[in-house]
């Protein structure tokens, strides 16, 4: 078994794996996952070491969830950390699945969104229910940003910060779990949530990548500042880190625009002139950043989650870093090893 370092999210007890494993593939995102075969990429990720574990309700509507309990509860409770997340109640579904659903043979359920008090304690008693286990270590409120919710933005902020992050201390305050934070896609909402409360942990999809590093202007040294860390989602920026500026590859769950396949191209070029994959650097440069505490890519397979693996590993020569900032493809203040 390979060894992880450890850190810490916030000032927590709390220690995660740098390297974790993300739920939404596992639910089915964009293609179904038999339970086969995600028994066997949880037990992969087990034997390599992982011990960071992120699901959601969302994902799959309760699949993820019920395919990690599964998995995980073979093991010691204490030896692994499990977040999972709160902001959708799901509910029988009464309708037929929408054709272009990203979830791929769910659950038969459909989501409710719903950031109050009430649900946020639902959410998190139906969750141990569906993981069949005792304890959540970290609950995150999900989806609380205007990329989710448009123009409802403000109230859905309203109730999550009024309701959802009271049950959320109050769970916290009593020992149910250990850690409380928010799972979102901007940094913004982020800064706008700091406001209201002290937050432990934000798990942060796509927005501190080698592609992008605006958070490095207001976000990461206020975490910085207040002790939160970060978990890295997406870090990939949902496929295009992955596999290169190639047509009709995706930035942002959407195909990628022209400008962004021009730098995509250029940092390729930087990366292939040192002999290094991209995808390796992009998995690699977030987490030398001190305030972020996991890196988690979320692999739907053993053969997908050894290749990440291998990339997590690869060795980086620091001139690559060096290379990007010369050529303006990375922002010079971004930490670098």
């Amino acid at each position: 078994m390979s060894q992880f370092e450890s850190r810490p999210i916030g000032r927590t007890q709390l220690k995660v794996t740098v390297f974790g494993q993300g739920g939404a593939p596992l639910g089915g995102n964009l293609a179904p996952t038999p339970w086969s075969q995600a028994k066997a990429t949880m037990d992969f990720a087990w034997d390599n070491g992982i011990r960071f574990f992120d699901t959601a309700p969302f994902y799959g509507y309760g699949l993820s969830e019920h395919y990690f309990g599964n998995a995980l509860r073979e093991h010691r409770r204490d030896d692994y950390v499990l977040s999972t997340k709160v902001g959708r109640l799901l509910k029988p579904r009464t309708q037929p699945q929408a054709p272009n659903d990203p979830w791929k043979d769910p659950l038969p359920f459909e989501p409710v969104f719903d950031y109050g008090y009430d649900a946020v304690m639902r959410s998190f008693e139906d969750s141990l229910q569906r993981l069949g286990l005792n304890k959540i270590d970290i609950l995150l409120i999900h989806d609380i940003g205007a990329t989710t919710h448009f123009e409802n933005h403000a109230k859905m902020m309203k109730a999550a910060m009024e309701g959802g992050y009271k049950a959320l201390q109050e769970l916290r305050k009593a020992g149910k779990i250990g850690a409380l934070g928010m799972g979102v896609n901007e940094w913004e909402v982020c800064m706008e949530a700091m406001d209201y409360g002290d937050f432990d942990v934000f798990l942060l999809a796509g927005r501190y990548t080698l592609l992008e590093q605006e958070a490095l202007t207001k976000f990461l040294p206020e975490c910085q500042k207040r002790g939160t860390t970060i978990i890295i989602g997406g870090p990939f920026n949902s496929g295009i880190l992955a596999v290169g500026a190639k047509p009709g590859t995706t930035y942002n769950y959407e195909p990628a625009p022209q400008e962004i396949l021009d730098k995509v191209a250029k940092i390729e070029k930087v990366c292939a002139d040192h002999k290094v994959a991209l995808p390796a650097a992009a998995l690699q440069f977030p987490l030398t950043h001190p305030s972020v505490c996991s890196v988690i890519p979320g692999s739907r397979s053993t053969d997908e989650l050894k290749r990440n693996l291998d990339l997590f590993r690869t060795p980086i020569p620091k001139a690559l870093w060096s290379d990007l900032k010369s050529a303006g493809l990375m922002r010079q203040d971004a930490p670098t090893p």
